[in-house]
């Protein structure tokens, strides 16, 4: 179902409605700073799994979690001084950090190598989204089969979601995805995010959006 909503100043009361299918484990659509993203509660393991029903992803492609601002972070990721002051310099803004996991992230958020993807958006929608719902969302890009949905009524057709907050033609280029497990910033995705301000960054070798699913 579509909800067209003012993409700069989102209204109270349709942020309400989707939070509110967000409590009952139902997913939601909503445009981001990169790409339009479909979450869910990340304590709701049936919405999850639902999720990924949804996307027909494989269940060793990671979800990220999107948080309001740093202060949430250290509840999902083990974070130090050094890396903490490297994100700062770039959120609220289109990256996506991959952390090394804490005991408090749920099972089937980890990666094989016990990390986590952590998000913090800044458009106004998906943060007024985080701000209502006063805690984080899991997050996945509104992609099928490695390309990029951008129009709200496609989406809304392809994906069996319970809500899509229609905020207008969205974007084409995802996060871009910065590991920070090692004293080195390292780009495993290239995307909207620039990394020129990553001074000493060592970049990899860049995979498509099927293989990195953070959007």
């Amino acid at each position: 179902m579509l909800l067209p909503i003012n993409p700069d100043h989102p209204e109270p009361r349709k942020i309400a409605r989707a939070v509110e299918i967000i409590e009952r484990g139902g997913i939601v659509a909503y445009p981001t700073d990169t790409v339009y993203g479909l979450g869910c509660d990340p304590m709701n393991r049936k919405a999850i799994d639902r999720l990924y029903t949804v996307k027909q992803m494989p269940r060793d492609q990671q979800l990220a979690i999107l948080v309001k601002d740093l202060s949430n972070i250290a509840t999902y990721a083990v974070v130090d001084d050094h890396q903490y002051r490297t994100m700062k310099r770039l959120v609220p803004g289109p990256y996506c950090f991959i952390l090394p996991a804490s005991r408090e992230t749920p099972k089937v958020l980890l990666s094989r190598r016990k990390t986590v993807g952590v998000r913090v958006p800044a458009h106004p929608v998906a943060r007024a989204l985080l701000d209502a719902l006063g805690r984080p969302l899991i997050s996945t890009s509104a992609s099928w089969r490695g390309e990029i949905l951008f129009d709200p009524d496609e989406i809304d057709s392809r994906f069996d979601v319970d809500l899509v907050l229609d905020g207008g033609t969205g974007g084409m280029i995802p996060s871009t995805v910065v590991s920070l497990e090692s004293e080195v910033p390292e780009v495993l995705r290239g995307g909207k995010g620039p990394v020129d301000s990553l001074l000493g960054i060592r970049p990899s070798l860049l995979p498509s959006l099927s293989e990195t699913e953070e959007e």
